[in-house]
C-alpha cells in the first residue's frame, strides 16, 4: 500500500487557531473568542470542512499528485553528471602543440556499447612542447640566501648538491620551464647520485610545488629517482593555473622541489642528493569529462502554430546545466530563443521556452484568457510550420558515472598524437534523479517557501533545489545583522578504503554560482548571503587491535581503516549513517564501539585520537576529545590501525 501523502500538514486545530489570529487583526472588535460564540462555531465548521477536503486530497495517486504539483511549478530534479579529471598521456614528447578538443568522447571498456559509461570532455586542451632552461637551488635556515644558478655547472657535467650538506626543511631546488604548462603532465628526466644518506627512498621528505601566483603542490605521478637517489623520471602533474614568474631575474614557468617534514616513523636527510643532469617535457595534460554524451543540432519537428506547444526529446534525462538554445526558423535565418524558468513575466514578443529535464520535454509558452475574455501570450508563437532544433544538450547522469579511478580508458575518437587516457581519481558528482518519494517531501516546503529566501530554512531548500548535486546545505545567520551564511558540501565517492579527497569536498564553481544566483534573485532586501564550503576538522585514529583466532590480521586491518574512514564522514558518517552532524564533537568511546563490533575484532587494545588539519598534515597532541566548531564538519585524515592476534595481549 502506497504511504498517504502529506500536502499540508496542517489539521483541524491549527486551521481554528489560524482563522482565530486573523480575526483579531481584521477585527480587532470582536473579543470574544470562547467556543460559546457563534462566530467560534462559524470558524469551526469551515476548518472541519476543510480538514475533511485535505484528508481526501491526500488520497489521491501518485499521478495526479505530480500533475497538482507540475501546477505549482515543482518538477523532479534530473540526474546530476559525474565529473572526472582525465589525464591524456600522449605516446611521445612532441615538437608541436597537441589539441584535444572539447566534446571528445571517453569510456569504460565494456562487452558492448551499453555497458560503456561515456564521459564527454568539457573544455579543450592544448598539449605545448616544453623544454628545461634553468636550475636554481636555495638553502633555507641559517644558509638561507638568494637562489643560486646551477645552469653553467650542470651544462658542464658537475655534480651539484640539491639542498644544504646537511638538507634542512624549506631548502629547494628549482626547475624553470622555458614557458608555462598550465594543466600539463611534465616529465623531468634526472641524473643523481645516491648522496641523501638516511632517507626511504619510497617515503622522501619532498613536496613538488608549482608557480601559480604563489606556490602549489602539484600531483606526483611517478618518482622513480626514490627521492632525488638515483637516476630516473618524475612525472608531475601541474595545475591550470601555472603561470610565469622571475626568480632572480629568470623569468621561467617554475617548479620546486622543497624539503619538508618526514611522516611519523620515517626518517629524514643527513646529506644532501646531488644532480649532474636534468631534461624536461610535457607528456600529457589533465582535462575535465562530464558523464553525459553530447547531442547537437537536433530537429524538434515543426509548429502548429498554437501557444502550449510541446517537443519531446530523442534522448533523456537532459543533464542540469547551462540553459539551453532553441532555434526557429525565420523567414531570414535562424531566431534564437532562450530557455527560462517560468513564462511569468514575458509577453507575445519575447521568444522563450521551458524545460523539462527529467522527462526530455521542450515546452513553449502557454496562452492565459483574461477576465475579460482576452486572451495573453505568455511568449512568442513560431509561425506554422517552422521547423524547430535544439542547438546542444547533453544526457545521461546518474551514480552509474561514479567510476573508479583508472576506469576511463577508451577514446572513442582517436586523437592525433595521444596514445591513451585515464582517470587518475575517482569520478565523482553523479546523484540519480529525484523520486517520487523525494519530491512528496520537497512538495510542502516548496508550497511554504513560495520562491522566498526569508527564513533559513528556505534558504536551503532553494540552494538544495538550484543545485542537487550539492549533498547538503547548511544556513544559519552570522554575527553581523542581516548575514547569513550558506556551507555547502557536494557529494563525493570514496576511493576503495573508503578515503574521501579534500580536494573534492569543494564544491564546483558551477554549483556555487547556481546557488548565488538563485539566492540573489529571492532574498530579502539587506541580507548579505555569502556561500562557501564548511570548514572541516582532520580527525586521525591511532589504533591497535588483537585479532580472532580465525582472522586474517591483513583483512582486519582493512576493514578497520574502511569502518573508521566510513564513521567519520561528512556525508555517510556519523551514529545514523546520514552524515556527521554539524558541530558533534568526537570521542574515543565511539571509537571503541566502531572498532568493536568489526568481525575478527577480539579486542581493541588501544585507540589514540588526533586534532590534524588537512591541509598542511600537521596534527596535535593525542586527546580524549576533540570539540568541532557548531558549523564545522569531520574529516577522515590517515588512520592507523595496527592488528595483532590473541597473544599479542
Amino acid at each position: 500500500m502506497l504511504p498517504t501523502p502529506n500536502l499540508d500538514d496542517r489539521r483541524f486545530q491549527d486551521m481554528v487557531d489560524d482563522a482565530k489570529r486573523y480575526v483579531q487583526q481584521r477585527c480587532p472588535e470582536w473579543t470574544d473568542h470562547n467556543v460559546s460564540d457563534p462566530g467560534v462555531t462559524v470558524i469551526e465548521t469551515v476548518a472541519s470542512m476543510v480538514d475533511e477536503m485535505f484528508y481526501r486530497l491526500n488520497r489521491v495517486p501518485d499521478r495526479l499528485y505530480l500533475e497538482f504539483l507540475q501546477l505549482l511549478g515543482v518538477r523532479l530534479h534530473p540526474a546530476t553528471a559525474a565529473v572526472a579529471e582525465v589525464v591524456a598521456w600522449l605516446s611521445a614528447p612532441q615538437t608541436e602543440d597537441v589539441l584535444v578538443p572539447a566534446g571528445l568522447e571517453l569510456a569504460t571498456p565494456g562487452v558492448d556499447a551499453g555497458d560503456a559509461v561515456v564521459f564527454t570532455t568539457t573544455r579543450s586542451l592544448t598539449i605545448p612542447p616544453r623544454s628545461l632552461a634553468h636550475v636554481m637551488t636555495q638553502a633555507s635556515g641559517d644558509d638561507a640566501g638568494p637562489p643560486v644558478s646551477r645552469d653553467d655547472a650542470l651544462r658542464d657535467g658537475q655534480h651539484v648538491p640539491a639542498f644544504s650538506p646537511e638538507p634542512v626543511i624549506g631548502d629547494t631546488l628549482l626547475f624553470g620551464l622555458d614557458d608555462p604548462a598550465p594543466s600539463c603532465a611534465v616529465l623531468l628526466h634526472l641524473a643523481c647520485e645516491v648522496q641523501g644518506v638516511g632517507v626511504d627512498p619510497r617515503y622522501p621528505p619532498l613536496v613538488w610545488e608549482a608557480w601559480t601566483g604563489s606556490w602549489t603542490p602539484c600531483e606526483v605521478v611517478e618518482d622513480g629517482t626514490g627521492g632525488l637517489n638515483r637516476t630516473g623520471d618524475v612525472v608531475l602533474l601541474l595545475p591550470p593555473t601555472h603561470t610565469a614568474s622571475v626568480i632572480a631575474q629568470v623569468r621561467a614557468g617554475w617548479l620546486r622541489c622543497r624539503v619538508v617534514e618526514a611522516d611519523e616513523g620515517y626518517p629524514t636527510y643527513t646529506a644532501s642528493p646531488t644532480l649532474h643532469r636534468a631534461v624536461a617535457s610535457t607528456v600529457g595534460g589533465t582535462t575535465e569529462a562530464v558523464h553525459a554524451r553530447t547531442v547537437t543540432d537536433e530537429v524538434l519537428g515543426l509548429s502548429e502554430g498554437v501557444p502550449g506547444q510541446v517537443f519531446r526529446l530523442q534522448h533523456a534525462p537532459v543533464v542540469a546545466g547551462p540553459a539551453l538554445v532553441l532555434e526557429v526558423a525565420a523567414g531570414h535565418g535562424w531566431e534564437t530563443w532562450h530557455e527560462v524558468d517560468s513564462f511569468a513575466s514575458h509577453d507575445g514578443d519575447d521568444g522563450v521556452f521551458t524545460v523539462d529535464r527529467a522527462n526530455g520535454l521542450v515546452e513553449l509558452a502557454p496562452a492565459v484568457r483574461e477576465p475579460d475574455g482576452s486572451v495573453r501570450l505568455c511568449g512568442a508563437v513560431p509561425p506554422k510550420g517552422a521547423p524547430l532544433r535544439l542547438v546542444g544538450y547533453r544526457t545521461g547522469g546518474g551514480p552509474a558515472g561514479n567510476v573508479a579511478a583508472g576506469a576511463i580508458s577508451v577514446m572513442r575518437t582517436p586523437v592525433p598524437f595521444v596514445d591513451r587516457v585515464e582517470n587518475r581519481r575517482v569520478a565523482h558528482g553523479g546523484v540519480a534523479a529525484e523520486t517520487v518519494a523525494e519530491v512528496r517531501r520537497r512538495g510542502p516546503m516548496t508550497l511554504r517557501v513560495r520562491d522566498r529566501a526569508v527564513t533559513t530554512e528556505d534558504i536551503e531548500a532553494i540552494a538544495s533545489a538550484a543545485a542537487p548535486q550539492i549533498a547538503r546545505v547548511r544556513a544559519f545567520t552570522d554575527d553581523e545583522p542581516g548575514a547569513v551564511r550558506v556551507l555547502l558540501v557536494p557529494s563525493a565517492v570514496p576511493d576503495e578504503e573508503g578515503v574521501l579527497r579534500f580536494e573534492d569536498m569543494v564544491p564546483q564553481e558551477e554549483a556555487v554560482a547556481a546557488i548565488v544566483e538563485a539566492l540573489e534573485e529571492r532574498r530579502t532586501v539587506g541580507a548579505r548571503i555569502v556561500v562557501e564550503p564548511p570548514s572541516y576538522q582532520g580527525v586521525t585514529v591511532v589504533a591497535r587491535l588483537a585479532a580472532t583466532l580465525r582472522a586474517a590480521p591483513a583483512l582486519l586491518e582493512l576493514e578497520a581503516l574502511r569502518a573508521l574512514n566510513r564513521y567519520f564522514d561528512p556525508l555517510v558518517g556519523g551514529p545514523d549513517g546520514t552524515g556527521w552532524p554539524f558541530g558533534r564533537p568526537v570521542q574515543t568511546g565511539e571509537v571503541y564501539a566502531v572498532l568493536q563490533r568489526l568481525p575478527g575484532t577480539d579486542l581493541v587494545e588501544d585507540v589514540r585520537l588526533f586534532a590534524a588539519d588537512p591541509i598542511t598534515g600537521k596534527r596535535g597532541e593525542p586527546v580524549p576529545r576533540i570539540d568541532i566548531d557548531p558549523n564545522a564538519l569531520v574529516f577522515s585524515f590517515r588512520h592507523q590501525v595496527r592488528v595483532g592476534g590473541r597473544d599479542a595481549r
